[in-house]
This record gives C-alpha cells, structure tokens and sequence, in this order.
C-alpha cells in the first residue's frame, strides 16, 4: 500500500499506461475512456461476486460436482446518473445468485436515486430535474423515472408518519399551509398540517404531517387523537393559531394542556381591518399590549387601545378581549420564554420552507404528491437543529414547577 500523502507508483504507472493513445476529448466523453473503465469495472465486480457466491474461481477444477455453476450471462443496462452502459452480468446454473452491486430489477447504480431525490427535496419539478440531469450530464430521464425514484420516499415516509412518539412534549405547535391541488380537471386549495414540538431535551422535533381538504377543528381533532395514539399521552402547552374551535379540539383529547393562541396570528388578523396610513400607529399600540410585563399592564394596554381606536375599528379590542382567556397564558412565564410560547415562529419558519418548494409546482397532481414534497422539504430543513432552545434547562425546571408532577424527572 502507498504511504499516506505519496503518489501510488504503481496506479500512475497504471494511468499513464490507459492514457496512452487517448485523445483529451475521448476520456470523458460518450463511449470515451472513463465509460469505458466503469462498464469493465462493474462486470469485473459481478465476476468477483459470483465466485464469492459459488465459492470457486472461474475454470477452477474444484467447481466440479459442486452442483451449481457458471451458466453465462444476460445483458442489462444500467445508469449510472452521467450515463447509461450495457453491461454483461454472469448468471449460476440455479438462478440463486443475487447481485448485490446491481439488484436484480435495479437499473441505476447507487447515488443516481439520492441525487433526484435531493433536486427534488429543493423543490425543483420533475420538468425541471429532467431538463437539469439532461443539461449538466447530458442524460435523458424520462418524468415516469423520476417518478418511479421519489416515489421510494413514500415508504420513508409511512413509517415516519407512523413511528412512536414521546409521552410527553413540553410545547407543540399546530399549524396549517395550503397548497392547490388538481381533482378531476379543477384546481382545489388543500390543507397540509403540521405539527412541531419542543421536547423534553428544548430540540425541534416534528411529529408528522397529514393532508386533509380544508383546515378545521374537525381534522385537527383527528391529528390531535393520532398523536396520542402514537404514544403522546400529555402536552403541557399548545400554541395555535386563532381557528375557530381549535382550543375546543385540543382541550377534547388532551384536557389539561394549557392553550396559547398565537400572538403573531393574532395582530396579523387585527391589522386586516386597518389601512396602511395607519397600520403602523396600530401595530405600536397592540405591541404595548402582548409586550407588557405583566397581566395586569396588558389589560391597562388593552383599555388604553380601545379608548383609542374603537371609534375607527371597534372590532379589534373586541376580537381581543373574547379571545382573552386564550391569548394570556405565556404571562405566567419568565420573560425569556414567553417569546417561545406567545408566537408560532417555530412552525411558520418551515411553513416558510414548505412554501418556498411548493409556490413554483402550480397544483399537485395527487395526494402522495404532496406528502413526498412535503416530507423531503422538512427532513431537509430538520438537518440544520441542531441548538436547544436558549436556557432550556432553566425554562424545563419553570415549566415543572408550573405544571407540577407532569414533566418527568
């Protein structure tokens, strides 16, 4: 073996000894030398894994009487992502070899699945990946292959989707994107559930995702019975948006889980009332409100913002004070974790990333569409937590003293 940081000799020897002869155009090119050196390397593998699997060399005598032999071999084409070559494989008198380089019923070597795989968790569409693989490699994929390779995540995902869950999650996020989706020659809005927990350790965990045709409280109540299914026997805190019925839904199967409706929602919905002259003014006043240090000041924001404004929009104080109950709960956290608890930020950054792959593909063509995306796009985007949330440990030990005898030690 060469010495680490060395030229092997002997592999230059052997480099030189192929180039001679070689045009520089002839190397790369189609049926040129590298093609030629992978077709010969892979048969010369199979070879390899045929006497492995007889147990004798080729011609060897003590093949004799061994009941099983050599018996040929069958052409197969195979890909290898950069192209396509048709190699010979060696079949045994019983049919019991199987290759393990090239599987029976594969026809692409390894790495040519994980890069469409990886174009299309980018978001790319199956157009775009043909044309990409076409210009950069000059392979021509047909749309039913990329197909056939992405369709391998829905099993990744099945089992995802199905895997057991911890009994306790200190903080899940529940929200909702939607996506257009193509039914019988008509274009339909569908409605992509998430849900995002912070357990036990302050990591981002998602629990799953599931595609339903509207948001509702109905099918929250659903996702909501599949989690405690899958072994979530206790939330502490629930931050949503402001869905009508949600909290009925939450409190109906988890109902000692302490309900945060989401502040962000919350001001998003009252700016809707409001014209641009004036949202700015607006947007202080409700912020003097959900930032205040304690109850009490946010309930004197809150009548301080209806002395203001109800003459212009009387339904904003309104909205807020029926939504009261709801709205309030991160008060009786430290200042450092209200911001985790008052605000779905966590779910609408991969809300963002979910967006950002589906607003270039118009409509879905099929549910399992959806979810191969979907999932692709959040394992993606799950890659990079790799940070607790800050102070963790200071905010768990809160939160058990809060919700005492409920986090376990």
């Amino acid at each position: 073996m060469a010495q680490k940081g060395k030229p092997d000799k002997e592999v230059d020897a052997l480099l030189d000894e192929l180039l001679k002869g070689h045009r520089p155009e002839d190397i790369l090119n189609e049926g040129g030398l590298v093609q030629d050196l992978t077709k010969r390397l892979v048969e010369r593998a199979l070879e390899g894994e045929m006497t492995e699997h007889l147990g004798y060399e080729k011609h060897a005598p003590e093949g004799r009487d061994r009941g099983n032999s050599r018996n040929g071999k069958s052409r197969k084409r195979i890909r290898t992502g950069e192209a396509e070559h048709e190699i010979e494989v060696p079949r045994d008198r019983d049919g019991s070899f199987e290759p393990t380089l090239v599987p029976k019923g594969r026809r692409r070597l390894p790495g040519f699945d994980d890069k469409v795989i990886a174009l299309y968790a980018r978001g790319m569409t199956t157009r775009e990946i043909q044309g990409g693989l076409q210009e950069i490699y000059g392979v021509e994929v047909s749309p039913s292959l990329i197909s056939a390779v992405t369709d391998s995540v829905l099993e990744d995902v099945k089992a995802w989707q199905a895997r057991p869950l911890d009994a306790v999650y200190p903080i899940v996020y529940l929200d909702a994107i939607h996506v257009k989706m193509r039914s019988s020659g008509h274009v339909q809005t569908t409605a992509v559930y998430v849900a995002l927990a912070i357990n036990l350790e302050g990591q981002k965990e998602l629990l799953g995702l599931w595609v339903g045709e509207t948001e509702g409280a109905k099918f929250w109540l659903s996702v909501l019975t599949e989690l405690k299914n899958r072994g979530v026997q206790d939330i502490l805190i629930a931050a949503v948006d402001g869905l009508k019925g949600f909290p009925e839904a939450i409190e109906s199967v988890y109902p000692r889980t302490q309900v945060q409706l989401c502040i962000v929602h919350m001001v998003r919905n009252s700016l809707r009332y409001v014209s641009w002259k004036e949202r700015k003014a607006v947007a202080r006043d409700l912020r003097a409100i959900y930032a205040a240090a304690t109850l009490e000041a946010a309930e004197e924001a809150l009548d301080a913002f209806s002395a203001q404004w109800d003459d212009r929009f009387p339904t904003i104080a309104r909205s807020w004070r029926a939504n009261w109950v709801h709205l309030t709960p991160y008060f009786d956290y430290p200042p450092e974790l209200r911001k985790v608890i008052y605000t779905t930020n966590a779910i609408e950054s991969i809300n963002a990333q979910l967006r950002k792959v589906t607003k270039k593909r118009g409509a879905f063509p099929t549910l399992d569409s959806v979810r191969k995306v979907m999932y692709l796009a959040m394992t993606r985007a799950s890659a990079r937590w790799s940070r607790p949330v800050k102070d963790w440990p200071a905010a768990l030990n809160h939160l058990a003293v809060v919700f005492e005898g409920r986090v376990p030690l």
